[in-house]
């Protein structure tokens, strides 16, 4: 079992656990690991959210990476999926991701992209916490004439607006034909500067929020974690879709011009219709998590597709896609691998295929979004201790009451769930009678945390 590690990378709160001595030692215990079979002198990229101590942890890492003797190019202030895609564009040896994601502005995070643009494996970083903590850290130092050297590269992050401008400006020029007005939610987070350059080069009309990050309000009531001001925005502007960003930018949710969400689940069935009917949908299979709503399995069902579902997180849907040549996958929460063109969830790319979909039927958001049927799903946080989160399944009042839920009608799917990022334990009810599974959702997370706190 990994030590520092989790579901999407280390994710601690800032300066007090995960702290700047850390990360350095972090840095030259990952340089030395992501390097190590290679004969040049490495290069990492390293970008980051708009949160307030993204500086301070930018600045720990860029040092243990050049005191092991490897260079650093500095992105600054931009999306997760920039950074794989510029770490595959340039060839560097790694990239370097400091960001929460979107928990709030007191947590940070460190998550680690291969030069193919994909996360590195549970193996690597395996091998990266054997290094740092073993007596071998201490001795991952450069000689004096071989110490690394840095650079600070903003720029490249054009290289990024014109990714999608050589996908998406023919394309949508041909389609643009009547006044189809967007809001943005950048969630004062790491999307706040790139997708307004993405928009307008793309001659896409819109209106932003949510775009003035101070270090500290970063995902505070807004973004797709907060959807109900993105709500609120498109009916007062009388918009035609509204879309979320989380805190780095791998995330998207959206808003139809009726103010009706449009989930992660929607989001693919609308894309995978329109990638079947233009015979692009590898293998007509799509992939999704444990997590997902039983309309995504129903739709699928019904229009003649394969669906497959992981384990939750955004690492188990590209393994599968990867493994099995599929080219559409993601979760509910909005983080959407589109695999013909980025290895990872990325927020604006969605957008902009949700956009094209839109577009492409002549209608409104909420007409496409009529392909799938959500059933009620209730998902309640049960606030635990760190170290007791996988303990729900050896507490026996827990898992009898568990097992009486299942058996009755109105349940359809019980799904209990340790965090990989916070101290929570998830549990997700689904079932006809929202009212119903609220109620007992919320119940049985009381009864977790009793026990588990």
């Amino acid at each position: 079992m990994r030590k520092y590690f989790g579901t999407d990378g280390i994710r601690k709160v800032a300066n007090t656990e995960l702290t700047p001595e850390f990360a350095l030692k972090l840095a030259k215990a990952s340089a030395y690991v992501l390097a190590k079979n290679e004969e040049h002198i490495p290069t990492i990229l390293i970008g980051r959210d708009t949160r307030i101590s993204g500086e301070l942890l930018e600045t720990a890492m860029t040092a243990g990476f050049l005191s092991y003797g490897a260079n650093v190019k500095i992105l600054g202030e931009i999306p997760t999926p920039a950074v794989a895609y510029l770490t595959r564009k340039l060839n560097a040896d790694a990239g370097v991701v400091i960001s929460a994601s979107h928990n709030s502005f007191e947590f940070n995070g460190i998550k680690y992209f291969s030069n193919k643009g994909t996360k590195i494996p549970d193996s690597v970083e395996e091998e990266i916490e054997g290094v740092l903590d073993s007596e071998k850290i201490d001795n991952l130092t450069a000689e004096h004439t071989k110490i690394g050297r840095y650079e600070i590269n903003h720029e490249l992050e054009d290289e990024y607006v014109k990714f999608f401008e050589n996908l998406f400006k023919d394309k949508l020029n041909a389609k643009n034909t009547r006044e189809f007005k967007v809001g943005i939610d950048a969630a004062n987070g790491a999307t706040y500067k790139v997708a307004e350059k993405v928009f307008t080069n793309l001659g896409i009309k819109y209106k932003i929020i949510n775009n003035n990050p101070d270090g500290i309000n970063i995902n505070e009531n807004c973004g797709s974690t907060h959807i109900e001001k993105l709500k609120q925005f498109v009916l007062e502007n009388n918009l035609d879709l509204g879309v979320a960003y989380d805190g780095d930018g791998d995330r998207c949710l959206a808003i139809d011009e009726k103010g009706n969400l449009i989930d992660g689940d929607m989001i693919l069935a609308i894309i995978s219709d329109k990638l079947k009917e233009e015979g692009k949908l590898q293998n007509n299979t799509l992939v999704a998590t444990i997590m997902s709503n039983l309309g995504l399995n129903k739709y699928c069902l019904e229009n003649g597709m394969n669906i497959k579902q992981t384990k939750v997180g955004d690492r188990y849907v590209l393994e599968e896609m990867l493994n099995n040549g599929y080219n559409l996958g993601g979760e509910q929460s909005g983080h959407i691998i589109f695999l013909d063109y980025n290895p990872t969830g990325d927020g604006i790319l969605t957008s902009l295929m949700l956009i094209d979909a839109i577009l492409s039927k002549n209608t409104s958001a909420s007409e496409v979004a009529n392909i799938i049927t959500i059933y009620p799903q209730v998902l309640v946080n049960a606030k635990v201790a760190s170290n007791k989160k996988m303990d729900y399944q050896k507490d026996k009042v827990i898992t009898e009451e568990i097992e009486k839920l299942e058996k009755q009608e109105e349940i359809g799917r019980i799904i209990i769930r340790p965090s990989g990022t916070e101290p929570l334990v998830r549990v997700m009810i689904e079932g006809k009678n929202e009212k119903y599974i609220t109620q007992e959702a919320n119940r049985l997370a009381k009864l977790i945390e009793s026990k588990l706190s």
